[in-house]
């Protein structure tokens, strides 16, 4: 454990449901990148290298991280699947610490039990400052009310004229087959068919495999994959179907950024 000179897929843990959710759904992400699933802790206000954390503190820091540590092994020895843990406490402001865990990170994920819209926008502080400030990627992940974790069945990205879209559209595509989810691409490009001839019901269909991309287009999004050109403005947002995928304000986030 505390192996810290590799890269890894980390989880911000703090004791809630809603983390062990997000360490739970990132098992996949650090299986498919063969990295190991790093739980962080922060202790909050203690400023490293000054303020000596109480024994209390130190105390509180391990339990969690070892029944967080417990859930996720049972949760993947469940599926068959080998994740490698480590685990480490850092103190200071939670957002600042993953911040900088970041540098050294392959995506940050925190959980969330947040559901609609508050007056401090769609993700939080913690989050929000993840999504404008991570040098990595950057998973929200929702928690259902009742504390269970949500189930991906659809995940959506917006087909645009941005520089990073294909990298963007290649990780929704990944997700949705990592996810065993459904993948609805929006498509906002500005030479689009869909634009030149704005009466004509449309349908993508990926040809070769009968599939049609809009069977399910009632149900509601689960997981949106976004990109580094829209992080800025995610913070903001407070107000239903101000973002064409982010209408929808309980899906989890998936920030690209390279």
């Amino acid at each position: 454990m505390n192996q810290l000179d590799a890269k890894s897929v980390v989880v911000g843990v703090n004791g809630s449901q809603a983390a062990v959710n997000a360490a739970k759904w990132a098992i996949d992400e650090a299986l498919s990148r063969q990295m190991p699933l790093r739980l962080v802790y922060v202790i909050t206000g203690k400023d490293t290298g000054s303020t000596q954390a109480s024994d209390w503190e130190l105390e509180r820091a391990e339990m969690v991280l070892s029944q967080a540590e417990s859930a996720v092994l049972s949760a993947a020895q469940a599926e068959g699947k080998p994740v490698e843990i480590e685990t480490a406490i850092r103190s200071g402001d939670p957002a600042r610490a993953l911040i900088n865990t970041s540098q050294d990170a392959a995506l940050v994920c925190v959980g969330t039990s947040r559901r609609g819209w508050a007056a401090d926008g769609l993700l939080g502080p913690t989050a929000a400052a993840l999504v404008t400030h991570a040098h990595c990627p950057v998973a929200v992940i929702r928690t259902n009310p009742d504390g269970s974790p949500t189930q991906v069945g659809v995940i959506a990205v917006v087909l645009n004229d941005d520089p990073d879209n294909d990298e963007v559209v290649r990780l929704a595509m990944e997700e949705g087959r990592r996810r065993h989810a459904i993948v609805r691409q929006i498509d906002r490009r500005l030479d689009s068919w869909v634009r030149r001839y704005p009466d004509v019901p449309v349908q993508i269909v990926a040809s070769g495999t009968g599939a049609r991309a809009d069977e399910n287009h009632s149900r509601a999004i689960d997981l949106a994959i976004v990109g580094e050109s829209e992080a800025a403005e995610l913070p903001g947002l407070a107000t239903p179907n101000c973002h064409p995928i982010l209408g929808y304000p309980d899906c989890s986030v998936l920030l690209v950024r390279h």
